[in-house]
């Protein structure tokens, strides 16, 4: 008997940040969303989750992904930022100014 197919986490996360570092941020969230679905806790993953659906134009998954990290680690101004990027391309300026002012007030670029 055949045990089931396992996936390497790390590994898997390696292969989609290769993904998007040469362009293909599509492959990279179908990669990444298995690993963030088991470690839902992995900063470095949701942020990879994240950076790929925006990379891709999928801006209400980037949103729920970088909402997630928000929630996870609320000092990171990258994320405040980003996210507030998100919700400027969906036209709701009002909600993305609470983010710049936190990315503004964490020292983000």
């Amino acid at each position: 008997m055949t045990e089931p197919f396992e996936i390497d986490l790390h590994s898997e996360y390696l292969r989609a940040d290769l993904f998007f570092a040469m362009g293909r941020p599509t492959e990279a969230a179908r990669i990444l969303q298995p690993v963030v679905a088991a470690e839902p806790a992995n900063e470095a993953a949701v942020e990879l989750l994240a950076r790929s659906y925006f990379g891709s134009a999928q801006l209400a998954k980037a949103e729920e992904a970088l909402s997630r990290l928000v929630e996870l680690a609320p000092a990171n101004g990258w994320a405040r930022r980003a996210l507030a990027r998100t919700l400027e391309r969906q036209s709701r300026h009002a909600e993305a100014t609470l983010h710049h002012r936190m990315a503004d007030a964490l020292g983000a670029d």
